[in-house]
């Protein structure tokens, strides 16, 4: 199937990208990667009657961190420069790991990535928690006239772990099961955690009983294994082709006994070679 027809405009910079946005209102999109918008199009699960190519506007591919520790990613950043980025081993595990698995290598050279948000409209800049961004499949906080230009990671308060691990039936498919896992530690002690579930409900999960569970002590056998029962609880399954609920429920909790266990695993070499 084709698009409909749309008018395709190139602006070569932000104030005129946001100008012509404005212009169209809810009848123009942007278009930075195309890997969900040019999909959508081509099924006519979106019409726009305009597009706004934002690839010529210099300055947004970046990524890089500050002298805290923020790291910064600009709307044109591909996920292929993040999964061939120096900067996110150790420094952001959890990314590092999950970079390398979105879909295929044709759509991580395309795709970009948005996190917490910076966005810029008429009315200036400003940022948008990535837990308020997302409002569903393809949908967001964005308004018509608004461009994300940057997103935006703070800087780990303690030392940083994680991982991401994705089931699949094949390389490129949607998530079967997907868990990312982020923790970080002072000494032996979990200060902050979070664990985020794909593909087992109609969005993103933040397993926020399953990341508590954590917090205030050191990785255990106990601590890992509650917070994996915690997370398969959280998770909202459907039986379908690609496997039975409660088989999805199994592979959260050992993904996410897999990550934690690992992490653990690092601590304690890391902890024999500094001794």
């Amino acid at each position: 199937m084709y698009p409909s027809r749309f008018r395709y405009e190139a602006p070569h910079s932000l104030d005129e990208a946001i100008s012509l946005l404005h212009n169209g209102g809810d009848d123009a999109k942007v278009l930075a990667g195309g890997q969900s918008l040019v999909p959508l199009m081509k099924l006519r699960f979106a019409s726009p009657e305009l597009v706004v190519d934002i690839n010529n506007i210099p300055g947004l591919s970046y990524h890089r961190t500050d002298p805290d520790g923020t790291l910064r990613i600009g709307a044109l950043c591909r996920h292929a420069d993040l999964e061939q980025s120096d900067l996110l081993p150790g420094a952001q595990p959890t990314m590092a790991a999950a970079a390398p698995l979105i879909a295929d290598p044709i759509v991580r050279n395309r795709g970009t990535l948005g996190g917490s948000v910076v966005a810029r409209g008429p009315g200036g800049r400003r940022t948008i928690p990535v837990a308020e961004f997302v409002t569903g499949p393809f949908q967001n906080v964005l308004g018509p006239d608004e461009i994300a230009v940057e997103a935006v990671i703070p800087p780990a308060k303690g030392v940083r772990a994680g991982g991401y691990l994705k089931l699949e039936r094949r390389v490129g498919d949607f998530a079967t099961v997907g868990v990312a896992v982020s923790i970080e530690t002072s000494g032996d002690t979990v200060t902050r955690a979070g664990i985020a579930l794909t593909g087992v409900g109609g969005a993103t999960i933040a397993a926020t009983e399953a990341a508590q569970a954590l917090v205030g002590q050191p990785l255990s056998a106990s601590s890992i294994g509650q917070a994996a029962e915690l997370a398969a609880a959280a998770a909202q399954p459907r039986t379908d082709h690609r496997g039975s609920a409660e088989y999805k429920r199994h592979m959260v909790r050992t993904f996410v006994e897999r990550i934690l266990s690992r992490a653990h695993d690092e601590a304690g070499a890391k902890a024999e070679r500094a001794a």
